[in-house]
């Protein structure tokens, strides 16, 4: 059985939604950001800061391109579909859901984007930076979920239905 990678904007629901769809469907739960904090050794505010954008995005495309799994749900970090080798990995090992909510969700859900570890240039505003991956999500994905007016066991209940019709 495939995995299911969970890709969308940051504060969109995707590691709390799939710790939900995990427990429903009896998959493993995996948090791309903590394994890239973890094989790297840094938080992600701190390899943005050190690395910069540019060798941030390196670092996270280096280790989605190489997560081994099975059965499991993957929730990526907002930025992955910025790495192309992640990307082709991630559709060859699972099915690719976005998650997605309009932006003025986005806007109320998000806190201090340098201390989430939002992979954002200097000056860009959050809408130019989900004018700028909204078109990426929607290229990559194999199911759109629109998570609006959803509550989180709805929105898991929802992906594992079209995850299921998609996979016959």
């Amino acid at each position: 059985m495939k995995n299911i990678v969970l890709i969308g904007m940051p504060g969109c629901g995707k590691s709390t939604v799939g710790v939900v769809l995990a427990k429903t469907m009896g998959y493993r739960f995996l948090d791309s950001d903590l394994v890239i904090q973890e094989t790297d050794g840094r938080l992600l505010s701190e390899i943005i800061k050190q690395e910069g954008l540019d060798g941030f995005n390196r670092i996270e495309n280096d280790i989605n391109s190489k997560i081994k799994a099975e059965r499991t749900v993957i929730a990526t970090g907002g930025s992955v579909i910025y790495g192309k080798e992640a990307m082709t990995h991630l559709k060859d090992i699972g099915t690719v859901v976005y998650i997605r909510l309009p932006f003025e969700e986005i806007n109320h859900r998000l806190g201090n984007l340098a201390k989430r570890g939002v992979s954002i240039k200097e000056g860009q505003t959050l809408r130019e930076l989900f004018d700028e991956r909204v078109p990426l999500y929607e290229k990559y994905a194999d199911i759109i979920v629109d998570e609006e007016g959803r509550t989180i066991s709805e929105t898991a209940l929802y992906i594992k239905e079209k995850f299921s019709e998609y996979s016959e």
